[in-house]
């Protein structure tokens, strides 16, 4: 059984009108095959997909192995009929995205009947077009943007994760130290941190984490917004005095006298993945369900444990992303995985409230994840 979603809430007059148009211009209503809506759904064993397809999502443990069929499962299942989808992301060529990337050049997709698109846009600008059911996904995170979405009317869930990283990774947190500090202790408060995305953003929730750990507090530090190429940079010169680096920009500051790392994303949590609207939780799950098949079969096959021990996969990865291969190499492989922990975005939105970057009362998970479509993906059943 899929889980209720409330409705029974106001919302502003533009997300209702965007509601009401996406109502009204579903792809599906006219072509629909039958029971690929929302509602009662069988879900049967999938063979290669046993008990290690499911983990616990109460399990936060950092050594959690992440759910795994055998190589190639879950067989493909061909749709009747051809669906056309659009995905949209911030990026191509990020590691995270390999999995989509790998999937459409591989044809998994195409092997349940998908005709899938990869759109670069940014998250706030394909949130309402995914609300609408111009967009079919998202390869994203639910930031706050999203939230707030959802509490505004927008019928969006959190379907799917993305990875979480190899506890080798210094992927995070990084701070200049002053004089007669030392990694064991730093006082956050006060200090200026360079960020990409500003207040909002995931990173939010493991920074909180790790402001908590040094005297800090998302609102005990200033947020100065910069390019993804000036974050660095203005670390290193002062400009700030921290800051989030992502692989493998951390490299350039690891074991360096007069840096710290003071911590990163919680290891077997993923804190992003796929995002769907109401054209694949409502009006056609069945396609919904095909293209988180495809996803977890390219994770099975390709990245199912360190891909990156594989030369000659890391030099395909490099020419796929259009990503220089030796910074390629200098990093851990993520760990894939498709599952949502419990409590994540619960998590989240305290980390929003704290930046004063949420608006009203905290979402339930019931309101922000659905977790059915990949179970089915695997034959989980409660």
């Amino acid at each position: 059984m899929r889980a209720g979603r409330a409705r029974g809430y106001a919302v502003a007059a533009v997300t209702a009108a965007l509601l009401a148009s996406a109502a009204c211009s579903s792809p599906y209503d006219a072509d629909t095959e039958p029971g690929t809506g929302a509602g009662e759904r069988t879900v049967g064993p999938v063979e290669g997909c046993g008990d290690t397809a499911w983990t616990d999502p109460a399990d936060l443990s950092a050594n959690r192995p992440p759910a795994r069929c055998r190589q190639g499962a879950p067989a493909p299942r061909p749709l009747k009929r051809t669906r056309t989808l659009t995905i949209a992301t911030g990026t191509l060529s990020a590691e995270y995205v390999a999995p989509l990337q790998v999937a459409l050049d591989k044809g998994e997709f195409r092997k349940e009947g998908l005709d899938v698109t990869l759109k670069v846009l940014p998250t706030p600008d394909a949130l309402p077009l995914l609300a609408k059911g111009d967009l079919d996904a998202i390869w994203a995170a639910p930031e706050a943007a999203v939230m707030n979405g959802v509490r505004g009317g927008f019928d969006i869930r959190w379907v799917a994760g993305n990875f979480s990283p190899d506890p080798a990774s210094r992927s995070g947190l990084w701070v200049r130290l002053k004089d007669g500090e030392s990694a064991a202790r730093v006082d956050m408060a006060g200090r200026r941190l360079g960020t990409m995305i500003g207040k909002g953003s995931v990173i939010a929730y493991p920074m909180e984490k790790a402001l908590e750990r040094h005297g800090g507090g998302l609102d005990r530090i200033q947020y100065q917004q910069l390019g993804s190429a000036d974050v660095l940079t203005a670390l290193q010169n002062g400009g700030v005095d921290s800051a989030w680096l992502l692989d493998p920009v951390w490299r350039t500051v690891d074991g360096k006298a007069g840096y710290a790392f003071l911590g990163g994303q919680p290891a077997g949590e993923p804190l992003g993945g796929l995002l769907y609207g109401p054209a694949l939780l409502q009006d056609d799950v069945d396609a919904g369900v095909a293209l988180l098949r495809a996803y977890i079969r390219t994770v099975n096959t390709y990245f199912a444990s360190d891909y990156k021990s594989d030369a000659a996969f890391v030099g395909y990865l490099a020419k796929l992303l259009k990503a220089d291969e030796e910074t390629l190499r200098s990093t851990p492989s993520l760990r894939m995985d498709w599952e949502i922990r419990s409590g994540t975005t619960d998590r989240l939105q305290k980390a929003y409230a704290a930046q004063g970057a949420g608006e009203g009362d905290p979402l339930p998970e019931s309101r922000t994840v659905d977790r059915s479509l990949y179970e089915e993906a695997v034959g989980h059943r409660e």
